[in-house]
């Protein structure tokens, strides 16, 4: 009965923002010490990184800050693997009892399920030793690189699912990169980088960007489901499409976007900057469909999606 209450209580939290749907019960353990693991993508040898920690139980991110001597970390050629020897020389110095040879034997099994997995992260956090010598892993946390998810269909339907909204799921759905977000100004570009540029530049002129949403590589014939998308998102006031063209063809984009715009035709004030590939026939598509203008670039046109913005939100306050 004590147990059932606290889970109920448990379920009826909100945790950033989030309800909790599960509760996980585990064996109480007789703690006796507390270790860090993991096995994770190395950004500067684009490699795997093997980390062991002392300090368990706690932020790996506090540790490396205030005790940084506390992690051992090793590099790992993929061509040689991570074996029983290797997890031995990174274990060498440490005061692990007569723990050494189980949390050794832990690495290697970690590495190898990061390996196998298509894994991007493998944390065991606490990795613990008990009062009787055994050692456990209490909690660990699995990330696994999207691009594997096809390799690995029984894993997909086991993890935590992410939050997503409506709109952040259809964007999902349709190939489209789209992040809802909590301004007014909606943004449509092409390219990630591209996308996050112009997001900089709205909040530089003191507006709040509605959406991420970037049609670059191979979404970049989907401009009519992108524009319906950032849209349908309640109280937009003006949007910016940013457009430059590469591989992503200007007059390809635009072409998707005005014919989504022909369907929906949108009551809100739009500006656009063109550049790149393919910008003169998109350019005359806008004036010849919608009767618009670019802008010089892509600052003028976001501080005029923010003025008209601001300006709509001061007619709807009565300002």
């Amino acid at each position: 009965e004590e147990a059932k209450a606290a889970a109920e209580k448990i379920l009826r939290l909100e945790i950033a923002g989030h309800a909790v749907e599960k509760v996980l019960v585990e064996e109480r353990s007789d703690i006796k010490r507390e270790f860090y693991a993991a096995v994770l993508n190395d950004p500067a040898t684009k490699g795997p990184l093997v980390m062991f920690s002392t300090e368990g139980g706690m932020d790996i991110e506090d540790v490396a800050e205030k005790t940084p001597g506390a992690i051992q970390q090793a590099k790992v050629d993929i061509r040689q693997g991570f074996g029983p020897q290797d997890a031995q020389e990174m274990l060498e110095g440490l005061d692990l009892g007569g723990a050494r040879d189980g949390i050794a034997d832990v690495l290697v099994k970690l590495y190898d399920a990061y390996r196998a997995n298509d894994a991007e992260l493998l944390e065991i956090n606490p990795l613990v030793v008990t009062a009787s010598g055994a050692v456990v892993a209490l909690d660990c946390k699995f990330v696994i690189d999207d691009s594997a998810i096809k390799r690995h269909r029984e894993l997909a339907a086991t993890g935590t699912p992410d939050k997503l909204t409506e709109l952040e799921a259809r964007g999902e759905e349709a190939g489209i990169k789209y992040i809802e977000l909590d301004g007014d100004v909606g943004v449509l570009a092409n390219g990630a980088g591209l996308t996050m540029t112009t997001m900089d530049v709205i909040r530089h002129h003191g507006g709040r960007p509605a959406n991420f949403c970037e049609i670059g590589g191979e979404a970049y014939t989907k401009a009519k489901p992108a524009l319906e998308m950032v849209l349908d998102k309640p109280g937009i006031k003006s949007l910016v499409v940013n457009f430059c063209g590469a591989f992503a063809r200007c007059e390809v984009m635009m072409d998707g976007l005005l014919n989504a715009w022909d369907e929906i035709s949108p009551d809100l004030p739009v500006f656009f900057s063109v550049a790149g590939t393919g910008d003169e026939e998109a350019i005359k598509m806008l004036k010849d469909r919608l009767g618009a203008d670019p802008l010089s670039d892509m600052d003028a046109a976001c501080k005029a999606a923010v003025d008209a913005a601001q300006e709509e939100a001061k007619g709807g306050n009565g300002g």
